[in-house]
Parts: structure tokens; C-alpha cells; sequence
């Protein structure tokens, strides 16, 4: 028992020289490449065995021709584990070196295609995360493009709003100031409806910056879908009236949710104007309130044909009018991006689908915590 404890010391004297000095190789070789980290530990196992093996036998007393045996043996795996060593790290260099160039072509603006060949696991895991990053990067940049291209139409249909009644306005006021205006109070009414027109045209606009730039500012209480609906279809009763159009909301169930009252209201008000203008007269927009787990879901549904399904990823986007027969006398096509800021600034979702005879707009909002 004794000479196993002392074989057992010298091994593990020889060994922990063999690591130390590895340890010092290591730190002192740490920015190199990843070859020679892998030889600089092959070499340490190898040293490491070398030595404890060469401290048990002189402890042993072997032979010279003994010795020089098992240094040989000791030798050839060196040279076998170095080798192997130095090929296992040139071909992860070569494959870290490929996923470095795909990497640089991603990073100046291209898309990630990942390097033929297998790679080991953890690179293996970095291209699939690039890969991920890559296919984010690009949707974002589609988005980027999509929101320049509605902010370029936004400006040009502004402009083209602003422009028709800013020129009614200066006609009806150089002619009441010439003193050729027939009826002075029947100019005064036109003025002042396109006064209240641009008016709410920048109304809506301040409101979609708000809700851009993250100024919008709730301030949520108990309320229940039943009453904002009820009190939206008593907003919405004249004009649809006007417009021959009947309202339907007795499929409005009670469900309380924690909302801004204003914002909230505002967003009914954009949904059954929109559906409306766009159901012709005799036709009929119903309001209806469902609970659906712990949800609530608020639709209005129209009778204005349909939009074309290439246009339904689109309907909320800032700007969007659709063909011309949809664009309302009014307006610049932002209420219906105001809806789905409102709501998705109160954890909600905005969305549309067609149904027979017309489309749906669906607004679900998180029931009320302590009915959830």
C-alpha cells in the first residue's frame, strides 16, 4: 500500500509540473487561434503523462533499456495526439474562418447564408442565431421600406387635403371681402365646416405622432364594452341616418376592461364612421361585444363588399386608403392606423377579415384583472 501511495505522489508531482506549465503555455497563447490552444492542450496531456510515467520509473529503479521503452511509447503517442490535435483545430479554424466571412458579407447590409460543411455545436449554434438575426434584420428592413413608402404617400395625400380646402377658403374669403358673395352667410357656414375639417385632419395627425413617438398617455379605469359601445352607436346614429344606413348592436354582451375612456371612445367612433362611409345605403353595420376567455372582443362589421385579400396585411398602415371607391370625402386615411395604435398601446390587437357581403374589424382587449 505504501508503494502505490508513492508511485501515486510521483505521478501526480510529475503531472501537476506538466499542467503548470501547460497553464502558463495557455495564458500566454490565449489570443492565438484555436489550433493552438488545442495542441497546447494535447501537448500538456501528453506531457503530463510523460512525466508522471518517466517520476514512477526512476523512483522504480527501471532499467536503462526499460526506460528508454517506455519514453519511446510515451514519444509515439505524443507525436499520434499532436497531430490529431493540430488537424481537429485547423478544421475548426477553417469552419470559424468560414462563419467569419458569411458573418462580414451579412454585416454590410447582405443576408446571412450559412457555410456549407458541418461545424462543431457551439458554431453550429452561432449560425443558426445568425441565421435568425439575419431573417429579423430582413423583415425590419421590408417594414422600414413599407413605413417610408406610407409616410411618402401620407405627405403627398396631406398636401393634396390641405390643398382643396385651403384654396375654398381663400376663394369664399377674397369674395366676402370684394363684396360678390351673394349669401356672406351661407360663405360663413362653408368656411367654418372647412375650418372643423382641417380641424380634425390635424387632430388625427398630432394623435398618430403621439402614438408614434410613444407620448400617448392613458389613463385606464373600470369600464365596461357594453356602454362604450352603446354610447358610440348613439355618436354614430345621425350619420348613419344621413347615409340610410341601419345600426345593429343587440349582441353586446358585458365585459369589463381597464381602458382610457377618451382613447377607447375615439376608437369606436373611427370603426362605425369607417364602416359607414363604406356600406352603401340600405345596408347594415352590426357592433358586437363577445368574451372569449379571459379576452374581450369588440366587432364591427359593414357591408362594403370586401377588400381585395392583398390589401388586408395593409388596412391599418398610416395613409392607407385603398382603391378609390373606399376613400372617404374626408379625411386622410389615419383612422384607422390611430385604431390599431390606441389599441395595441392598451395590450390589445387590432385586426380585419372579410365576411360574406363585407369585412369585420375585431378589437380584442384583456378583460378587467379581477374578472379575468
Amino acid at each position: 500500500m505504501k508503494d502505490v501511495l508513492l508511485i501515486a505522489a510521483f505521478a501526480l508531482a510529475g503531472a501537476v509540473c506538466a499542467g503548470a506549465a501547460g497553464a502558463v503555455a495557455l495564458r500566454l497563447l490565449r489570443h492565438r487561434s484555436v489550433a493552438v490552444s488545442l495542441t497546447v492542450v494535447a501537448a500538456v496531456t501528453v506531457t503530463a503523462m510523460l512525466a508522471g510515467t518517466l517520476a514512477v520509473a526512476w523512483a522504480m529503479f527501471l532499467s536503462p533499456h526499460d526506460l528508454s521503452v517506455v519514453t519511446l511509447v510515451v514519444a509515439m503517442a505524443a507525436v499520434v495526439s499532436l497531430a490529431t490535435a493540430l488537424a481537429l483545430g485547423r478544421w475548426v479554424v477553417a469552419r470559424g474562418r468560414d462563419l467569419a466571412l458569411a458573418a462580414r458579407e451579412f454585416g454590410e447590409g447582405g443576408s446571412f447564408s450559412a457555410p456549407a460543411g458541418r461545424a462543431t455545436a457551439e458554431l453550429a449554434a452561432v449560425t443558426r442565431e445568425l441565421a435568425t438575426t439575419s431573417a429579423r434584420l430582413a423583415a425590419s428592413r421590408e417594414r422600414e421600406r413599407a413605413l417610408e413608402a406610407s409616410r411618402r404617400e401620407l405627405v403627398a395625400w396631406i398636401s393634396h387635403d390641405l390643398r382643396t380646402p385651403l384654396a375654398g377658403l381663400r376663394a369664399m374669403a377674397e369674395a366676402l371681402e370684394d363684396g360678390v358673395a351673394a349669401e356672406p352667410a351661407r360663405y360663413h357656414r362653408r368656411i367654418r365646416t372647412e375650418v372643423e375639417r382641417l380641424d380634425a385632419m390635424v387632430g388625427d395627425l398630432f394623435e398618430l405622432s403621439r402614438i408614434h413617438a410613444g407620448a400617448l398617455e392613458l389613463v385606464p379605469c373600470r369600464l365596461s364594452l357594453r356602454d362604450l359601445a352603446a354610447d358610440a352607436l348613439l355618436g354614430a346614429d345621425p350619420l348613419a341616418r344621413e347615409r340610410g344606413v341601419r345600426l345593429h348592436g343587440d349582441d353586446i354582451a358585458h365585459a369589463p376592461v381597464d381602458v382610457d375612456g377618451k382613447e377607447m371612445t375615439r376608437v369606436l367612433a373611427n370603426l362605425l364612421v369607417n364602416a359607414i362611409r363604406h356600406t352603401p345605403a340600405d345596408g347594415t353595420v352590426a357592433v358586437r361585444v363577445d368574451r372569449r376567455a379571459d379576452t374581450a372582443v369588440l366587432s364591427v362589421t359593414d357591408g362594403c363588399g370586401g377588400i381585395p385579400e392583398e390589401d388586408l396585411p395593409k388596412v391599418f398602415d398610416t395613409g392607407w386608403r385603398g382603391n378609390p371607391a373606399r376613400t372617404p370625402p374626408a379625411g386622410a386615411g389615419l383612422g384607422l392606423a390611430i385604431v390599431r395604435g390606441i389599441v395595441e398601446a392598451h395590450a390589445g390587437r387590432a385586426r380585419v377579415h372579410n365576411v360574406p357581403g363585407g369585412c369585420r374589424f375585431e378589437v380584442t382587449l384583456p378583460l378587467a384583472r379581477a374578472q379575468a
